[in-house]
Parts: C-alpha cells; structure tokens; sequence
C-alpha cells in the first residue's frame, strides 16, 4: 500500500495538466532547458503529493504498547493470546517493520486456540508470502513446505459433541405398540425400527414412546416435512448403524434440513460432516456454506470458510463470496469463523486495502470488522481504517465521525485525517492549530510535525519539514518537498543533494520518480534513465505521475535520447558502478544488459545480489526465481535453487543443491554456493579449512572479475578468523587489483590486527573515496581513529543512514561515561522513536536501571522482549529487574 490515499487536492489540480510526452519529444534537443520561461511545465513535473493517511495502528508510544502487550501475553489465557498477537503485528506494521510484523502473525498462528484461528492466520502467512508460491514445487521437492500453507482437515479439528447422546427415557402407559413402525412420505411407506428412530432425538422420541398420538400409531404421516422417500430411507439405515454412506449431496442437504427440524444431533453431525469432505471448488463453497449458516452446521461452515481464505486474494474478486462474508449477523459470523471475527476481518481488510481501496467491498469488510471489535484497541483501529476509506471515497461527514471515535478512543494519529477534512473545508488554520495541539500535549514525533507542515507558510514550513526529519529521518516526504522546492528555485544540485540523501539509505520509488524527474528537466537523459530502469527492476508495473503512465513507456521514450551501449560498453559499465559501490547505477546496467542475448539467468542472479544488499528481499527472490527460470543448464540452474533456498532460511537443502551442482559440473558458483551456506550453517571452527578449500577451488574455474573479486573477499574474511593475516592481505590485495572495492575494509581490518591502526584507517578513507554508498565505511573506520575523529564518522554515518544503530549506542555509552545520564538515553530515545531494535531497547532498559529507574527498564526490557521473545540475555534482564518492582 505504498501510495495509498493521495491527496485529494493533488489528484484534483496540478497534476491533471501532467503531460510527459511534452517532456519528451523523440528527437533529441527538443527540451528547452530548466529555465523561468516554463515555470509552470516545471511544477507540474515535480510536483510531489501530499503524504499518505496511513491506515495503520500508530500508537505515539509504541514502547509502551508492545511492553504492555508483552506483559498481558505472560499473564493471560491461551484463548487470548492470538489476539495479543495480531495487535502486536498492528504495531508493527505501523513501524514498517516487516520481519517482525511477520513473526508476530508466526507466532498468532503457534498459539491459535483453535482450528478457525489456524485457518485465518495461517491464510495470512501465505497471503503474506505470495511471491514465494512461485518456487512452492521446489520447497515441497525439499519437505519444506510450510504447514501453515496447507488445507487443514477441519473435520478432524472440530470434534463431535459428545453430548450428542440417546434422550431421557420417557415413561408412557397404554398397550403395547409394534416394534416396527412405518412412516408415510408421499405414496412410499418406509419400515423403520421404533426405537432407532426414537434414539435419533429428544423430539422423535416424544413421539415415539410419549403420550402423543403417534407413540400409539404403527403408521405415521411424514410427507408434510419436507423429505423424500429417499432421504428416509438414509435416515432409517442411519438410526441402525449410525453412518452414512455413499449418499448424494443434495439428499445430504435435505437429510441436514430435516436432521436440524427435529434435533437429530447425531444425524446433523454425520451430514455436516459428510457435506464438509466434497467442498472441493469455490464454487461448491458459496453454495454450501448457505446451507451451513442457514442450518448452523460448523463443520461445513469452516471447509467452505478455508477454501475462501485459501483462495486469497483472487475469491475477494468473487461477489458471491463478497456477499457471503459481508452481509453475515453475529450469530453467523460465529458458525463460520468461530471467536475469530476480529482477525478474519484484519486479515480481509488488509487484503481489500491492496486490492482496491475505493471499492465496496472495502467498506462492507471494514464495518464488519468495526463490528467484531471488542477491545479499545480493536476499535480504534477499525475506526481508523474505515475512515481512512471513507475519506478516500470523498465521504466527509462519515470520514469526520469515524477519525472521531478512533481519537476519542486513544488513536491520535488519527488526527491527520480529522486535519486533512478541515483542509478540504477550508479550514486550514484549524488544521493547523490542531496539530500544534497535539505536539504540545504529547512527545512530539516526525509524522506530526510532518502533517502539521501542510498548513504552513515559508520558514514555519520549512522549519516543520526539517523538525520531521530530525525526529524521524525515515519519511520520505519532508525530502521530497525540500528537494522540489530547491528545483523550482533552480538550486538542481541541492535538490539532488536532498532526494539523494533520503535514497541513500531507503530505496523509495516515489524518490527514484521525482530524480527521474530532476534529471529530465535538467535533459540529463542518461541518469533520467538509469533511475527509471532502476524503478523498472523493483517495480515492473509501476506506474508515474500518480499512476498516469506507465514507467516502460517513460523508459522508451527517454531511451531515444541516449546513445545505445553495445554490450561491451554495458559490461565496463557494470564494473565501473560495481565497483564504486553504485548499486542503483548496477541495476540499472544489468536491466539494459537483460534486453541482450546475453545469458539471462546469470544477469537475473547478479540483480538479486545487487537487490539483497539494497534490503529489497522480496525484489530479490523475484529476480532469483527469474535466475531459476533462465538457467543455460541443469548445473546452473541447482545453484540458484541453492540459493533460494539458502535465502529462505533453508540452509541445509542449499548445501544439497550446490553438492548436486557440483557432481554435474565443477563450477565457480556451485563452490561459491557451498563454502557460503557451510561457513554459515558449521559451528565447528574445523569447518573453516573447508571453506578455505571450496573458495581455493571456486577461484580455479572459470567467472567474471565481479564474482571473483568477491569470493577473494571472502578467502580473506576466513583467513582472518583463523588468524591467517599474511593470506588474508594477499587476498584482500589480489581482490582490489580487479576492482573489488570493498576489499579495502579487509585490508584495514588486518592492518588493525597487526597493530597499524593509522595504516588501517587510511585504507578505509580509501574505500570512501571511492564507494557512492558509504555509510558502512565510515561506520568501520571510527574503529581505527581516536574518539574525536571517532564522533565525527559516527556523526556522519548517522547523517548517511539513519536507520544503522551502532553509532547511537557508541554516542549514548559515551555520555554514559561522562555521567550524562539524562542525554545518553535521549540519544537511545532519538532512534527507538523511529526504529525498534533490540539491542537499542536494551541498552536503554540497562541505563533506566543504573538510575534506579525500575520502571522504565521493565517498559523497554518488555518491549525489546517483544521483539525477541526468545532473547536469553534479555530474559535474565527481564528476570532480574521484575524481582525488584515495587
């Protein structure tokens, strides 16, 4: 949901006057050069959309919710748990962090109390890893296809009632009847045992052996029940052997309707359950699951229910199901998903956001999920999320009530969408006014003065976007706006400079769009389409200009202003980013390769390495499957299966696949493959002679500088560990004489271990001489410098990449040192604000208690603890500290 909710006055002005084509003719040196003559075309090109409502949980101490959420899950009953869960992924999601959001659906769906819980989070697992359906053959080829991705048997996870007994014995006067009695249905009589049939229910039994005229009859008129000679007779063989048989579904239906009538339990379960093992389609699932709610037959309600979750997200497409799941009473909901309404509702919610936002089905499944709410906090998100649709559906009044109750119930983020509805008003010193409001009533964070500098002017705007990004480095907004306001006053390299430094540790489409953008306005057409073939490889269907064009089409016309490369040229291209550390630049090179004959499943491999270290994994394992797809041979082809594997956490099975490699051919990368998943998987120091030995025969065969260049890195790294320091230089050196830049920070870490710390930090200052993306280089080299120098680097790496934690945790244990107590944990507050990272979280908890703060070390123990649970060292912590709160 990256672009989701638009701004309205932006879809609704500017950007209808967009079009590109003008921007492009296809001769080249038509573009009249940035210049105040086109003002307006210049505008209309950069301009940037207001920031998204995101229709997330954004608590304003998201420390103190998980700490919470972590106390209440040690303390409550299993049957909570799961929902203790799903809010935690909530916060997480509101984070934007992925892994853990993840584990936390992981761990709802382990503790789920029941087979409805199993059934909605394990959907949500395998919603959640679409992309890797694709390579399910070669999971299941290995054993390891999750268990939350398979059909359940709900039949044998819904136990039968064992209340389902014979009824009371009923005492009754008279004479004697026959053993046997027959029951009329139309014009055939069915010859059943009385006291079977009796047996059957409560009802029947009454009638039966009671005091009602029956009891005394031989022969008794059925056919106004709504059952047919042959449903009788199933039901009579049923009463003596208590199975069913091969019966036919719509005899199975009318013998379920009239089994509910007169309470045969026994009978209504054998049916239910019968009907729930032929749900095989969709289809079959929307005709049953009717019957199901209509005769509340569970069994069958939850086959039908699995096959619509299974199906995500293309049954949402279907009205009938739409229908099914929209339009249900509570006593419905509870036939088909149990006590699970809330987390079927998320789940569905979250699916139809994606799916299309404006859409009906939205707002059905939405209200749905507003009325399972049950807790503060359910409802405050199901406010949130309604009202962030109703607002997008242009719904005012609706929208205005909805971000109302989500405020008055605890959600103060959403006050952004009760300030964006006064904007559309008119109103935009209220707006205003209302986020000064909430800055001062709470601890300020990045997305309010963000919001808050939509409504103002010049150097108060200014001063709100920067405050933003001091706060929380990670929008992307406030750069943007900057970098376009920089444009139209004609300062190009500090607009460059702005959206560079947001790219430099978050790659975001939105900021690739608008330096294309830059760059075609300044007719730099070369670097215009270098950063939309980038976009290209993340984003095939991607979409500019608020969805008005298609990126390819961009990408041919501004291709007719650049010269072609031969491949020739594209293979020194590749070297030349490659090794300056410009992975944007390399993937954009490899996508312009990939148009080539050249060997496609080697250039799609060399695009997920370039897209791992860009923390793009799901980008990645698209490009992996591609490599797959691709592969000239059966040899290569395992290597990159190996890696899939190895990249899905399967480790073992990577090794097999390269060893199955390597008995094909003796190849580079099958070697490379095996010493990489050995040297991860082996504990034993002995594995690392082996791993020496795989990358000394890796290097004998044959392969590019690139790869090469790495694995002499990697020879180098092993050496090290062995204390090999003579063999870890040679490599390290043989590896930057092909251009292996990063080989420069081995060098320096053998120069450190040879006690020539000036030698070592020379040779990272070589390394951010010529590395594009440094941030990690100068984060090593404040290991070889003294502690002014040391602030420095840290100081810049901060500035580079917000996002990496160990400068902060060097700056507050420094302050620590110098008794500055209350500034080292403000400077810990400064990036847990923005980032939950264990090893922050912990530090901060281990300085709360030095100060005697018991209750700020449990807060930030117990929410580190959420983001590990499983973390030994934080659950002595944990252990320790509880001991000693009052």
């Amino acid at each position: 949901m990256r672009t989701f909710f638009p701004s309205e006055s932006c879809k609704e002005t500017e950007l209808s006057s967009i079009n590109p084509q003008s921007w492009l003719q296809v001769e080249r040196g038509k573009l009249s050069k940035i210049s105040s003559e086109s003002p307006s075309s210049i505008e209309s090109l950069i301009k940037v959309p207001e920031p998204p409502i995101l229709p997330f949980f954004k608590p304003v101490d998201y420390v103190e919710v998980l700490a919470q959420l972590h106390e209440e899950l040690e303390a409550c009953s299993p049957q909570e748990r799961s929902n203790l869960y799903l809010l935690q992924y909530q916060v997480f999601k509101g984070l934007g962090e992925v892994k853990l959001r993840r584990t936390s659906l992981h761990s709802a769906w382990l503790k789920a109390n029941s087979v409805y819980e199993r059934l909605v989070f394990g959907a949500w697992l395998k919603y959640e890893k679409q992309g890797e359906e694709l390579i399910s053959d070669l999971m299941s080829s290995c054993g390891k296809c999750a268990k939350e991705f398979g059909m359940i048997d709900v039949a044998s996870e819904l136990p039968a009632n064992t209340n389902l007994s014979s009824p009371r014995t009923i005492i009754r006067s008279g004479k004697e009847v026959s053993r046997m009695v027959s029951f009329q249905v139309g014009n055939e009589k069915i010859v059943c045992d009385r006291q079977k049939i009796a047996d059957l229910s409560a009802p029947f039994y009454a009638m039966l052996n009671g005091c009602f005229t029956e009891s005394s009859l031989e022969e008794i008129d059925l056919s106004e029940n709504n059952i047919s000679p042959a449903g009788m007779r199933v039901i009579s063989e049923f009463s003596i052997t208590g199975s069913l048989n091969e019966v036919p579904p719509d005899l199975l239906m009318e013998i379920l309707v009239f089994a509910n009538k007169f309470c045969c339990e026994r009978l209504k379960d054998s049916c239910d359950r019968k009907l729930a093992s032929l749900v095989s389609s969709r289809q079959d699932a929307v005709e049953l699951m009717e019957y199901a709610l209509e005769e509340t037959s569970p069994v069958l309600a939850a086959s039908c229910f699995q096959v619509f979750l299974h199906e995500l997200p293309e049954s949402l497409n279907d009205s009938q199901v739409v229908k099914l799941l929209c339009n249900s009473n509570r006593e419905q909901r509870s036939i088909m998903v149990g006590s699970a309404a809330f987390s079927l509702y998320c789940l569905l919610g979250e699916v139809s956001l994606n799916l299309d936002p404006r859409a009906d089905r939205t707002v059905l499944i939405l209200e749905q999920l507003l009325d399972s709410a049950e807790t503060t906090q359910q409802k405050m998100v199901a406010y949130h999320q309604l009202g962030c649709v109703r607002l997008l559906r242009k719904e005012y009044v609706k929208a205005e009530e909805l971000f109302e109750a989500s405020l008055d119930s605890g959600h103060i983020y959403s006050v952004v969408g009760l300030a964006r509805l006064s904007l559309i008003r008119g109103n935009k010193h209220w707006s205003h006014e209302k986020l000064s409001s909430v800055i001062a009533s709470y601890t300020p964070l990045g997305w309010m003065y963000q919001e808050r500098s939509l409504y103002s002017e010049g150097d108060w705007r200014w001063e709100d976007l920067e405050k933003a990004t001091e706060l929380d480095p990670t929008l992307i907004y406030p750069y943007m706006c900057r970098a376009a306001s920089l444009m139209r006053k004609q300062d190009a390299q500090a607009a460059l400079g702005e959206i560079n430094r947001i790219l430099g540790f978050k790659l975001a489409l939105e900021c690739l769009e608008l330096r294309f953008c830059f760059y075609l306005a300044l007719e730099d057409y070369q670097s215009a389409l270098s950063d939309i073939q980038a976009i290209l490889t993340l984003a095939p269907d991607y979409r500019m200009f608020e969805g008005r064009v298609a990126a390819y089409q961009l990408r041919t016309l501004v291709r007719e202003h650049v010269e072609r490369w031969t491949t020739a040229d594209c293979w020194l291209q590749l070297y030349d980013k490659w090794s300056s550390v410009d992975d944007i630049g390399s993937l954009s090179v490899i996508y312009q390769m990939l148009e080539s004959d050249a060997a496609k499943g080697v250039l799609y491999f060399r695009q997920s390495l370039l897209l791992l270290r860009l923390n793009c994994p799901e980008a990645a394992m698209r490009s992996l499957q591609l490599a797959r797809q691709h592969a000239s041979n059966d040899h290569e082809r395992l290597v990159y299966e190996g890696w899939i594997l190895y990249d899905t956490g399967h480790c073992a099975e990577g090794l097999r696949k390269a060893e199955e490699s390597i008995s094909h051919k003796r190849s580079f990368e099958a070697f490379f493959l095996k010493a990489y998943a050995l040297a991860d998987s082996c504990l034993d120091p002995s594995c690392s002679s082996v791993v020496v030995a795989l990358l000394e025969e890796a290097l004998k065969c044959p392969s590019d500088r690139l790869r090469k260049g790495q694995a002499l890195n990697n020879l180098g790294s092993v050496y090290v560990d062995c204390g090999k320091l003579d063999a870890a230089a040679d490599c390290y050196i043989n590896a930057l004489k092909i251009r292996h830049t990063r080989a420069h920070q081995g060098l320096a870490r053998v120069h450190f271990l040879r006690n020539d710390k000036k030698a070592a930090y020379e040779e990272m200052t070589k390394l951010i001489e010529k590395a594009r993306n440094n941030a990690s280089a100068y984060e090593k080299r404040s290991e070889y410098c003294e502690r002014e120098l040391t602030k420095a680097d840290l100081e810049m790496v901060t500035r580079l990449d917000p996002l990496r934690v160990y400068p902060y945790r060097y700056r507050a244990a420094v302050l620590m040192d110098n008794h500055q107590t209350k500034e080292a944990i403000a400077e810990l507050s400064r990036a847990i604000a923005f980032k939950a990272d264990l090893h922050l979280l912990h530090l901060r908890a281990a300085f709360h208690e030095h100060v005697g703060n018991v209750m700020g070390a449990l807060r930030d123990c117990r929410a580190a603890l959420s983001v590990d649970p499983n973390h030994q060292e934080m659950l002595e912590f944990h252990s320790r500290v509880n001991s000693r709160e009052p």
